[in-house]
This record gives C-alpha cells, sequence and structure tokens, in this order.
C-alpha cells in the first residue's frame, strides 16, 4: 500500500503532465514549445494573460492537497519574496490590486499615526487618466481627490502641476500610479512630499520590474501596491499586495484593516503570539478581554487563499524573465512599427525625449526610467486619416486585443459625472485636463505580454503597418 508522500508524488507527477498536454497556449512566448500554437487571423493574440507552466500547477495541487487554504506558510513565504525582490521593509498580501489600493489609502486614516494621519475632508493629489480603483478609495474613505492633468507622451502625472494642486493645511498625501510600466518622476514626486511633509503612494500594479535610476519602482514612497491579476507582472490568478517601503508601523495598521480590523496580530491558526492574550485594556472593553476579538480599525476581509500565494512563489522565481520578455517585445514592435510614425505617437519613458532604433536619448536631468512595459501605447494623431476607434475596430476584427488606457479621463467617467451633480466639493481639479482628454480621444494600447511569440508579434506589426499605410 502506498504511502501518503508516494500518492502526492505521483499526483503532482502527473499533474505537470496533464499541464504540458493541456497549457501550451500558456507557455511563456520565448519556449520553443509555445511557437507552433498561432494561426494568423485565427488565433486571438491577447493583449495579456496567464503565462505559467506545469510550475504552477503543480504548486496549487499542491497546496491543495494540504488543504489549509486559507492564508498560511505559503503565503509568508511569498510576502518575503517579494518584499526581497522590491528591496522593502515588508509586503502584505491581500485578494486584488484594487484591495491593496484601499488598504493603503486606508491605512492614512490610523489613529496610530498620530498628527500625521488623514481625516474626511483631507485632500490627496492624484492623476486624472487611468484606472479608477486607484481614486475610489480617496473617495470611499471620504477623503478628496486633487487632480492633476496627465502627459499624452509618458502617459503619467504632470509633475509640474503638482505645487499648483497643493492647498497649504489640506493637502495630505499624493497617490500616482506608474501608467502602463512607465515610472512616473519620481524624482520630482519625491520631492516635493519631502518639501509639505506628504505620504507618498506608489500605485505600482502596472509597473513591477521597472526602475528609477536603477532602484525598482515600489520602493519610493511610504506605501506602495501591486496587483496580481492575469495581465499583469505576475499572476495569482487574483491577488495584490500593499508594500512597506520603511515604516513597519504601517505592518500592524495594513494587517488590521486587511483582517476584519482586528487589533491581535497573530497569524491565522495561531494565538497568544504577544503572550498578553488577555492582559490587554483597549477601549472601553474590560480588562483580559480576549485580544483576537478587539478591534481597533474598521476594517475588512481582504485575505486572498495559501493556494494562491503558492503559485505566486513559483511566478515570482520567473520574474525576470517575464520582466525582460516585456521590454523586448517593446521594443520589436517599437522597431517594427517606425513606418507609422507619420500617423502614429509612441509613448517614452520619464526624461526620454526621443526614439531611435539605437535606443532612446534623454533630457538632461540626469535621470533614468527603465521600463517593464504593461502594453505598448498607439497614440491616433489628431487629424490624421483615422480615429482611434477606427484603429482599435480594425485592431479587433484581426483578433488583436487592445484595451483603452483603462478609464481615460476619469472625470467624464459617468460615476464621477454624478458626484460632481451630487457633491461638487467631494474633488477638485488643478486645472485644464487637456492631457488627460488627449489620452481618452486618441490612445489605444496593444500587448507586450511574455506568452507573445515572435510569430504575435510579426503579425501585430503587419496587421498595423497595412492599416495605416491605407489610412485606416
Amino acid at each position: 500500500m502506498k504511502s501518503a508522500e508516494e500518492i502526492r508524488a505521483e499526483i503532482l507527477r502527473l499533474t505537470r503532465e496533464y499541464s504540458r498536454c493541456a497549457h501550451q497556449s500558456n507557455l511563456p512566448g520565448y519556449e520553443p514549445a509555445a511557437a507552433g500554437q498561432f494561426i494568423p487571423g485565427q488565433t486571438v493574440v491577447p493583449y495579456a494573460g496567464r503565462v505559467f507552466d506545469g510550475g504552477e500547477v503543480a504548486a496549487a495541487v499542491g497546496a491543495t492537497l494540504d488543504f489549509w487554504l486559507t492564508l498560511g506558510k505559503e503565503g509568508e513565504a511569498f510576502e518575503e519574496g517579494l518584499a526581497a525582490f522590491l528591496g522593502v521593509k515588508k509586503s502584505v498580501l491581500c485578494n486584488s490590486g484594487s484591495s491593496a489600493n484601499l488598504l493603503a489609502v486606508s491605512a492614512l486614516s490610523s489613529p496610530k499615526l498620530g498628527a500625521r494621519r488623514l481625516k474626511p475632508g483631507d485632500e490627496i493629489i492624484t492623476v486624472a487618466a487611468g484606472f479608477p480603483t486607484t481614486i475610489a478609495p480617496i473617495l470611499q474613505n471620504g477623503f478628496a481627490p486633487v487632480f492633476i492633468d496627465s502627459d499624452p507622451v509618458t502617459l503619467n502625472g504632470k509633475a509640474e502641476q503638482l505645487e499648483e494642486a497643493y492647498a497649504p493645511g489640506k493637502t495630505k498625501a499624493v497617490m500616482l500610479a506608474h501608467t502602463l510600466g512607465n515610472p512616473f518622476d519620481l524624482a520630482a514626486v519625491t520631492a516635493f512630499c519631502r518639501k509639505h511633509e506628504l505620504w507618498l503612494i506608489e500605485d505600482n500594479c502596472d509597473a513591477l520590474g521597472c526602475a528609477y535610476d536603477g532602484r525598482l519602482t515600489g520602493a519610493f514612497g511610504d506605501l506602495s501596491t501591486q496587483s496580481f491579476y492575469p495581465p499583469h507582472h505576475l499572476t495569482l490568478g487574483e491577488g495584490g499586495a500593499v508594500n512597506i517601503v520603511q515604516s513597519l508601523k504601517f505592518k500592524a495598521i495594513v494587517e488590521s484593516l486587511r483582517d476584519w480590523g482586528r487589533d491581535c496580530w497573530c497569524a491565522s491558526g495561531r494565538d497568544n503570539t504577544c503572550g498578553q492574550r488577555f492582559e490587554w485594556q483597549l477601549g472601553e472593553l474590560p480588562k483580559g478581554y480576549d485580544h483576537k476579538y478587539i478591534y481597533s480599525h474598521l476594517g475588512y476581509n481582504l485575505k486572498p487563499l495559501d493556494i494562491q500565494a503558492a503559485i505566486g512563489r513559483v511566478q515570482l522565481q520567473k520574474l525576470p524573465r517575464f520582466i525582460q520578455a516585456r521590454m523586448d517585445n517593446w521594443n520589436y514592435l517599437r522597431l517594427g512599427l517606425r513606418e507609422c510614425g507619420e500617423v502614429l505617437d509612441f509613448m517614452l519613458p520619464t526624461h526620454a525625449t526621443a526614439w531611435s532604433p539605437e535606443g532612446f536619448t534623454w533630457d538632461d536631468s540626469g535621470h533614468r526610467a527603465t521600463c517593464s512595459w504593461f502594453g505598448f501605447m498607439l497614440r491616433v494623431k489628431a487629424g490624421g486619416p483615422f480615429s482611434k476607434v477606427a484603429l482599435a475596430r480594425h485592431l479587433d476584427n484581426h483578433k488583436i486585443g487592445n484595451r483603452m488606457l483603462f478609464g481615460g479621463n476619469l472625470l467624464r467617467q459617468p460615476v464621477m459625472v454624478q458626484l460632481k451633480k451630487d457633491r461638487p466639493a467631494a474633488f477638485r481639479v488643478a486645472g485644464p485636463l487637456e492631457g488627460a482628454d488627449q489620452i481618452m480621444n486618441e490612445v489605444v494600447f496593444i500587448g507586450t505580454y511574455p506568452g507573445l511569440t515572435r510569430p504575435m508579434l510579426d503579425y501585430m506589426i503587419e496587421t498595423i503597418q497595412t492599416f495605416c499605410r491605407r489610412g485606416g
């Protein structure tokens, strides 16, 4: 009769064998086995997707066999690995990047921050063009977003508008995203935050592996956030993380908010790690009330499963190769589409002034951005022979996945239009948002993710070139 370990080993061997048969289309594009899966015009070219092999499938099955299920040893190991990769003090795993943003913003309201805590009505500077869950937590916490414009070349917030957006005594934080894997101007933003003693949250969800002056993004602010949804740089299926860059006082705050708001820091399945479980006296509770049921925040339950973390641990080992693939795919697309420059504009890294086949030229600031590209921007030139919508339809008709720059100018979205009617003072705008409107009207992006093969990239280039040559 086989032992449990022998049965487990056989299950995992068969799992890997099954994955080799069933999941070849999810292999990295740089793997030879992936090349034969594509039929031009018939096979969909996704803008992004899951990239994995039998290692991830076996990790998920192995964690399921353990049947711990809720966050446990796999989660702890993944958090340690992510924090080590980024060079931050601590990463706290949660169930999505949107939840990570909610936790990071909510953490700024904690009474444990003393005089620097944010209160309802306090302002957080953010950017107009992007994904809605960068700004939703600001409003959900009762804070007021202050919108700066977006640069249609870098797709990031215009750092030169920060001072205009600042209101002494009201502005307490800045929250910006590194859009489409392009670091925002961290030199200007961090200097601004230091000058005015503001918290900084980096939304790093689209930018895992990006660097600014040689240092990874997500390691500059007080807090940063990650998403592990399938289109992102690595995936847990769902999942996200809050990265605590320096001050570990945020660890207890973020974990409390993630775990129902409880004051206790014991991991699931553990009791009395403080040695004073029945010795605390907090709030107006009687002394000795069980610390596992004392709540210091109005929290949530935003934990992922340990199974997801097991997948993430395997993905984390592949991350450097994934990052390089994104860079290589972007460069291949840019070189292949250079003749389309009469009708299309392309993205530049922050501080870059131009692109050539030899590489980027840079401004005289001395700063450099290294992009782990989330996508490849195509900006249709105003007054050209075709519109952004026409280009998007053409790509769609040819089974090439594409997306708008998320919500475009978010202030044009129905929810924000209604909010302005209902509560005119709920947010503030620093100047005109011409760049955000330009992005909304002119920008579409296609994929750079590691699952793209060379035949896919060639098909994308040929399809776009043909459309541009004929003028739509």
